[in-house]
């Protein structure tokens, strides 16, 4: 199956909107980051690849561990975060000494979908200080 770029994002922008929500999926009544790319994933994929277990807001800390990198290079291809279209999806270190725990979908060259803390999910400028802060981009299963 393939799918275009302008489809996935096509797609994450219906999920503008969505509050936030930790550990949700759900289009319309909750996400967080995560939750958000799950969801474009199951429209575009069928099934997750996997269970999701329960994680707290400070899992990455808590672990010490790589564990959102280390899911997304299970499951998405991996590529150099200075070659990420629209479609692919941004992984993020909030700090540049901590593990990576955020995620987006490149809507444009200067705009990403993403959900955070205290507001919706949006799309926003992608600028300086979150390229300064992408530790890896990926590409979805089927896309072109």
């Amino acid at each position: 199956m393939s799918v275009s770029r302008a489809r996935v994002v096509e797609i994450a922008r219906e999920w503008i909107g969505t509050p936030y929500h930790h550990q949700a999926s759900l289009k319309g009544a909750g996400c967080d980051c995560l939750g958000l790319v799950r969801g474009v994933y199951r429209e575009l994929c069928g099934v997750e690849p996997e269970p999701m277990p329960p994680y707290t807001p400070d899992w990455a800390e808590g672990k010490a561990a790589e564990t959102l990198l280390l899911g997304a290079r299970r499951h998405l291809r991996e590529q150099n975060p200075q070659a990420a279209r629209q479609g692919d999806i941004l992984v993020f270190r909030l700090k540049e000494v901590t593990m990576a725990k955020h995620m987006a979908i490149l809507a444009t060259k200067g705009t990403m979908i993403h959900a955070m803390e205290h507001g919706p999910a949006c799309e926003v400028h992608y600028g300086n200080w979150w390229r300064r802060h992408c530790a890896a981009s990926f590409i979805l299963p089927g896309v072109e």
